[in-house]
This record gives structure tokens, sequence and C-alpha cells, in this order.
């Protein structure tokens, strides 16, 4: 090879070295080759359900979910389901599911819409008055803070894929930094004039037990 032809060679080769990263970045947005999908609920997000308030069922106990000062957690998300044939399990599953989210477990509260059993540590109690077009049996529901039915899930649906947007909702969604103490974020900042961000204590260690048998349903 002559000198002439080696050196063009080497020009093309360092031309090569910055252009092909850009055609393989190009080539992977455009076909969609390694790129992850965005992440997308395991439910409806666009549900047609009014909010918890407006919903026809009175409540017949009052063991909602509670923060560490021992007073109602407004902060908390909502897991609902409407229990039907298969009540006993869904209850099961869905207490396993709560005692799973270990240290975040005050962070949400669990109500359960017909059947006969007792209710289990840290659930509510509630009955329809009316059967509501928009519910059926099985059907599970998680409201935000406010209310709202933030995912509707189908009867049946996988434990493991409820916890996942639970997890994926607590992360997106911080609590206030003194909520999880069981204080007034307001409050406190108005007595002490400034507040500081404030390290949560953990009350609780994430039982791994509990999280593992929701992964492995």
């Amino acid at each position: 090879m002559t000198t002439m032809g080696w050196q063009r060679l080497k020009l093309i080769a360092l031309i090569a070295i910055f252009v092909m990263p850009m055609a393989l970045a190009w080539g992977m947005v455009e076909f969609r080759i390694g790129i992850p999908d965005n992440r997308t609920a395991h439910g409806a997000l666009d549900a047609d359900v009014p909010p918890l308030s407006r919903w026809p069922a009175l409540e017949r106990t009052d063991i909602a979910s509670r923060d560490r000062g021992g007073e109602l957690a407004a902060h908390a998300w909502t897991l609902a389901y409407d229990c039907g044939d298969s009540c006993d399990e869904d209850a099961d599953r869905w207490w396993r599911l709560h005692r799973a989210l270990g240290k975040d477990a005050h962070r949400l509260s669990r109500v359960r819409v017909g059947g006969d059993a007792a209710a289990l540590p840290g659930e509510s109690l509630m009955t329809w008055t009316e059967s509501p077009e928009w519910a059926s049996q099985g059907q599970a529901w998680l409201l935000d803070p406010q209310g709202w039915v933030a995912v509707a899930y189908p009867a049946g649906v996988e434990t493991r894929a409820v916890m996942d947007d639970i997890e994926h909702l607590f992360k997106r969604n911080p609590e206030p930094p003194l909520a999880a103490l069981g204080e007034d974020p307001g409050e406190a900042e108005a007595s002490a004039g400034a507040t500081d961000l404030v390290s949560l204590q953990d009350s609780q260690g994430a039982s791994e037990d509990a999280r593992q048998e929701v992964r492995h349903e």
C-alpha cells in the first residue's frame, strides 16, 4: 500500500470513530433498539371512578391507617378493594402486601368493601349502600391522599404488580419530612421559624419475609 493510500485509510478510520457512535445512537432511538419502554402502571390510569368521599358506601369500623402519633394519617394513600367470592384470600394478600412495605407501611391504608369477616390489622370496613356501575367483585383501587383513584385494578391482578405500583408512587411522591414522625410540617415550621431537613427515623425495618412472599405470588 502506498503512503497516500495509508493516509486515506487512517483518515477514514478517524472519521468512523466519530461518526459511528452518532449513527448507532440514532438507530437505537429511531428503531427503539435497546431503549427501555416508559414505566407504566399495571392497572387503568384513566378509570372513571369518583373520589372515595363520594362512594355509595357506609363505614362500619374506624380502623383506618394511623400514623406514629396515633392519629389518622391524612397523608396516607389508600388501597381499597371490593370483597368478592375470594374475599378471604384477597384480604390476606393485601394485608401481606401492606406488611411488606416495611418502614413505608404507615403511608398506606386499606379499605375493604363488603365481606363478613372481621377486619385485619390496619384495615377499615365499608359496605355498599348500592352497587355502583364502575365496581365489580374482586376489583381494587389505589387512591391518592386526596381520595382520587390513581390506578384501578381488575379482579385477580397479581399482588407483586400492585406492590410495584405502590413503591413507584411512593418514590415519585415523597411524604413531607415530618409526616412520618406524626408532626404537622406547617406547625413545626411556624414554631421553629425555619425548618431544616429532618432525618426520618425508621420505627420499623422492612419485613423481608413478607416482601419475599409478595414477590413470589
